[in-house]
Parts: structure tokens; C-alpha cells; sequence
């Protein structure tokens, strides 16, 4: 993996927002891959707890040391990180798993984004 980038992986055990068959297929496939990645059972909960770990998860995050994170929605995880009270550093990444399948996700966790392919747009999350 490029520039020490370290990967963080939401199993999103309370929402229920993300497709069973994609998380587990991401989580399958990183435990496979034999590179160290953090796994959470929720950051959700994490975050209405205000649990320190989020603090030790972004810790010394910054241009050329990125955290990955397999997710939900981009904007859902920094609100979260905010709701926290964790300053949201440079360098994060989050693939969304509630839009995208298991083999983009993980390729990008292992390799970073390729340059040519851009972010998704935000999307509005279906009504439930």
C-alpha cells in the first residue's frame, strides 16, 4: 500500500444500512489479503459514545499517512467523526459500501483511488 495508508472497516452492526453480502464480502476479502487492517462494529456507536477510539483511529492521519474507511456515506462518517467531537484530519478516504460492490471497495482499501477515477458524487440515501 502507497504512502503507510492504513485501512479501517466499519461492519455497520446497528444500522442495518448496508448490504449483508457486501460487508461481509469486504471484510472475506481484506482478512484474506493478509494486510493489517481495524475493524469496529459500528462507528455509529463509537460516535454516540463519544468512545476515544475514534481519536486513536485518526491519530497521526495527514497527507502521505491516509486512513481508508469501509463504510456508509462520506458525509454520514465525517458528521459522525463531528457528532464526536474527533477533528476530521486530511488524508481519509470512504468507500461506500451501502453504493458500491465488494471488489471496487477493496481495491481501493488495498491501492488508494486511481487518480483517473474520482469519488462517487454524494448520493441522497434511499428512504427507508
Amino acid at each position: 500500500m502507497p504512502d503507510n495508508a492504513r485501512i479501517l472497516y466499519c461492519h455497520c452492526a446497528y444500522a442495518k444500512v448496508v448490504p449483508d453480502e457486501v460487508k461481509n464480502d469486504v471484510l472475506r476479502r481484506l482478512a484474506e489479503s493478509g494486510v493489517a487492517f481495524d475493524a469496529v462494529a459500528d462507528l455509529c456507536e463509537l460516535s454516540a459514545k463519544r468512545d476515544p477510539a475514534l481519536n486513536q483511529l485518526v491519530e497521526g492521519v495527514g497527507p502521505g499517512n491516509e486512513l481508508r474507511i469501509a463504510a456508509c456515506y462520506p458525509r454520514a462518517v465525517k458528521w459522525l467523526f463531528n457528532a464526536a467531537k474527533v477533528p476530521w484530519p486530511e488524508g481519509l478516504e470512504v468507500v461506500n459500501m451501502r453504493v458500491e460492490q465488494a471488489e471496487p471497495i477493496v481495491q481501493i482499501l488495498l491501492n488508494g483511488r486511481p487518480t483517473d477515477q474520482p469519488a462517487p458524487p454524494e448520493e441522497e440515501p434511499a428512504a427507508v
